[in-house]
């Protein structure tokens, strides 16, 4: 019988970490982030870490949820899928083992397909002159070359990295190693045997209220949580603007405020905008995993989610 694991996914706002937190409370689970930019250390606001709310309020106290994959990187320093993998699937088999229930709750939609599809991804060294070679190519130019390399993953990463010449130089990379076999070569692929038994439960939020709460969190990070002043700290820290700017969203628009290059409202204006069109993309992400043949359970609030997810655990 294959070891059960319980995936939380959702557009931004939608309350992955809630629920994830809610059904670890009630069947004894621990969660695993599933988020690209929350493993770097020091960029808490503007990625949404909300760690106050990994908690459960009892009479007494707080009953105190544990977290995996937060804050396990430098911002200053490559994060890539491959090292994300082996730290879930190390998390994973360390929460097993302990007897409690993984739960992998987040929104980036290549990091839970990794783990529950199983990709082969090896851990390549970064290949400087290649990268170099790299360099002066276009996002568009980029990926036509991991098309043709490997057509079966490109047809899977999303509309955001397609043009992310950062990820799309990884992505070549790793795609240009050679390969050892059809199975276990070098470049993103899916393994064939099935270690673990995975509940994917996706959270369903009508699109006005999801922007909405999109609206309301961006103004509570920006005038009541000090979101600028996080993208200030970092640089302080050493952090580039070239860097920041790759990190996109809050941290490439707050950037480029503080560069002088947009006006505070136009700013805010444009990155609301581009939240928005996120989740968008994710969801699309999502629906195009559902074509391809997997089972996602749709769930409008705590109680669609808690019974599946008892009915799953007690099969």
């Amino acid at each position: 019988m294959c070891d059960k694991i319980i995936v939380i996914l959702g557009p931004t706002s939608s309350g992955k970490t809630g629920l994830a937190v809610r059904l670890a409370h009630k069947f004894n689970g621990e969660i695993i982030s599933a988020d690209s930019r929350q493993v770097y250390r020091g960029m808490d606001i503007g990625t949404g870490k909300d760690l106050g709310e990994y908690a459960i309020k009892k009479r007494g106290g707080k009953i105190k949820i544990p977290y995996h994959l937060i804050d396990v990187a430098d911002p200053k320093k490559y994060f890539d899928l491959a090292r994300y993998q082996k730290l879930a699937q190390k998390a994973i088999e360390d929460i097993l083992k302990r007897g409690k229930l993984p739960i992998i709750a987040g929104g980036t939609g290549l990091y839970l397909q990794a783990l529950v599809d199983g990709y082969c991804l090896p851990p390549a060294k970064p290949d400087r002159k290649l990268r170099m070679a790299l360099e002066n190519k276009t996002a568009e130019e980029l990926f036509i070359m991991l098309k043709k390399l490997n057509p079966k993953f490109a047809a899977k990463i999303n509309q955001s990295d397609r043009k992310n010449k950062r990820r799309l130089t990884r992505y070549v990379e790793v795609a240009k190693m050679p390969k050892i076999s059809e199975r276990n070569g070098q470049s993103p692929e899916a393994l064939p045997e099935k270690k673990y038994d995975f509940l994917i439960l996706g959270i369903k939020t009508p699109k006005e209220i999801l922007d909405q709460r999109i609206e309301k969190r961006l103004f509570d990070r920006l005038e009541k949580e000090g979101m600028v002043a996080e993208v200030e700290r970092l640089r302080e820290e050493g952090i580039s603007w070239k860097r920041l700017l790759n990190f996109g969203l809050e941290y490439k628009h707050i950037a480029l405020y503080l560069q002088e290059k947009l006006e505070y409202d136009e700013m805010t204006e444009k990155l609301l905008m581009a939240i928005k069109k996120y989740a968008r993309k994710q969801m699309t992400w999502y629906r195009r995993w559902e074509r391809q043949g997997k089972k996602i359970n749709w769930v409008g609030d705590y109680e669609d989610a808690r019974k599946l997810a008892g009915k799953f655990l007690s099969q």
